[in-house]
């Protein structure tokens, strides 16, 4: 083998594994890579860029860790929603993401990092125990997108300071149409433009997107999500800046234009937008406070009953 040769076939390989690891494409797709060209590959580079603004310190920001190499799952974002829970996405407690992967396996124990800001501040110092994962009971009951929510509970309390604060989750009457701007911020460590993840936290400034448009835009395209009405979509911003690989399980933060009050109004679920796709899918918070309640308060299958039987009791009595 030449040395032309040779360097074709270690561009190959180098293109097949980002490929299959980071866009989780259809299997023609990856076949498709394996003849690509250099040429090819800073298309796909372009792909990956968030092209985020450097962000502030974002106190509800949680970097959730299974791994540095993408290969043994990576990392991503998370919401600090209280003093012991952390809100994600279900996918990113798995090595493999997919339903097929995934279905029959438990979820694997992250590392939670709370108060960082760069990538090499996550430390012991900035560490959070877990204590253990619920799945919401839904999670990808039909599609990888079903329901896509993790709840972490964390060992200890987090201690509050400047650097590390819940974001608040909606409260009833909040909508999203009353978003100031029909505008969200989402903020992650997503991947750039040379399949690296950012060393910085970067944020973008996204408007809402027509509900109808994005289902329509997704549920005609096979390997993304069913958009039903536990869902929400952003746009690309101005200048088709966009969240990519790595961002997801970030909250999208709005403030709602009647109150000020700013709050979690979903997490990120499809973060592969990049540049391929226009728009990126969240769950809806407000359709799943039941859940999330019900799990923070500590409810067993007894809980409903329990409750009813005293209700019950007390009502009855004379």
């Amino acid at each position: 083998m030449n040395v032309i040769n040779k360097m074709g076939f270690s561009l190959t390989v180098l293109l097949l594994a980002a490929w299959s690891c980071l866009a989780e494409v259809s299997d023609t797709e990856e076949r498709m890579t394996r003849s690509a060209s250099a040429s090819s590959l800073a298309s796909i580079r372009s792909r990956r860029m968030i092209r985020g603004k450097q962000a502030p310190h974002v106190p509800w920001q949680a970097m959730v860790f299974l791994s540095d190499n993408v290969l043994d799952g990576g990392y991503a974002g998370g919401a600090l929603i209280s003093d012991h829970w952390v809100l994600t996405a279900g996918r990113n407690v798995f090595v493999r993401k997919r339903r097929q992967d995934i279905q029959g396996k438990d979820p694997v124990i992250p590392k939670v990092y709370l108060g960082i800001l760069r990538r090499d501040e996550a430390d012991m110092t900035k560490e959070v125990a877990v204590e253990r994962i619920v799945l919401h009971p839904g999670f990808q009951n039909h599609s990888d997108w079903d329901n896509d929510l993790a709840l972490i509970q964390l060992k200890k309390p987090v201690v509050m300071s400047n650097k590390v604060t819940p974001i608040p989750l909606p409260e009833a009457g909040q909508d999203l149409a009353d978003a100031i701007g029909g505008l969200g911020v989402i903020t992650g460590w997503g991947w750039g433009m040379f399949l690296t993840s950012a060393t910085s936290l970067k944020h973008l400034t996204l408007p809402l997107a027509n509900h109808s448009v994005c289902r329509g835009e997704y549920n005609r395209v096979a390997l993304t999500p069913d958009v039903d009405d536990s869902m929400f979509c952003t746009g690309p911003a101005r200048y088709e800046e966009n969240v990519c690989f790595g961002d997801a399980g970030g909250a999208l933060a709005v403030t709602d234009a009647a109150t000020g009050d700013i709050y979690a109004a979903g997490i990120l679920s499809y973060d592969k937008s990049c540049s391929r796709y226009p728009y990126a899918v969240y769950m809806k918070l407000s359709s799943y406070l039941p859940w999330i309640h019900s799990v923070i308060r500590g409810d067993t299958e007894n809980s409903f009953s329990l409750r009813s039987n005293a209700m019950s009791k007390m009502f009855l009595q004379p």
